[in-house]
């Protein structure tokens, strides 16, 4: 089968929308958070999840990025902390990569992803350029333009800056806007890349992306 990654900024509706369209997808679907946001009842490696409940337990957010430039929510670290934690958050982007398989190749399914690493990080790690970044971020990068596989189709949730910022009441217009250029370059890089405006009632969204993902099922059909 094929994979689907649902991208966009924060409040653009991935989640919601990823549980609505396994609801209406006339086949097999398996959804997938591929996010940085470990406090998602997901499975994770065990490394990840004592890392989690430490960061717990010192009151800081859930979640576990690589040593990126951009989407560090946790104070960047330097030396053996900063390449532990790379080596690990690379590991659970591969874990997270083996679940996909799993449900794809032998399963059968269509894999839905709520949200994607490459999508995420591609504006600071992978299209980033300048000496100043760190080690860990150029490796990131590289790994993740080279190695990491990329899902056969991309749908870009889009809604104005104005619109995110009154959903989730984070960040500013500058800084959401920048997000949605970042996203969009992405349709540069990738065959398959869609946008969907979410700036309407969430049922309507759900079903334009519904009848994205049939249809590109169906075109493979054809080919093959």
């Amino acid at each position: 089968m094929f994979t689907v990654a649902l991208v966009g900024s924060d409040g653009a509706g991935k989640t919601t929308i990823s549980r609505r369209v396994v609801t209406l997808l006339p086949f097999p679907v398996k959804t997938i958070y591929m996010g940085v946001n470990l406090d998602m009842n997901e499975p994770m490696l065990p490394t990840t999840r004592l890392l989690l409940e430490a960061k717990r337990v010192l009151g800081r957010r859930p979640d576990m990025v690589a040593a990126s430039s951009g989407l560090g929510a946790a104070p960047r670290t330097t030396g053996v902390k900063s390449a532990a934690k790379m080596v690990n958050w690379i590991a659970e982007e591969w874990f997270r990569q083996l679940i996909a398989w799993y449900h794809s190749k032998l399963r059968r399914r269509v894999v839905v992803f709520d949200r994607h690493f490459f999508a995420d990080y591609y504006a600071y790690d992978v299209a980033a350029s300048g000496t100043r970044r760190s080690l860990a971020s150029r490796l990131h990068g590289q790994i993740l333009r080279h190695a990491y596989p990329k899902p056969d189709l991309f749908i870009y949730l889009d809604a104005p800056p104005e619109v995110l910022l009154e959903r989730r009441g984070e960040g500013t217009l500058e800084f959401l806007e920048r997000r949605r250029a970042e996203y969009l370059q992405i349709r540069d890089v990738v065959r398959h890349f869609v946008v969907v405006d979410t700036n309407r009632p969430v049922d309507e969204v759900a079903q334009e992306v519904t009848r994205i993902i049939t249809s590109f099922r169906d075109t493979r059909r054809r080919r093959r």
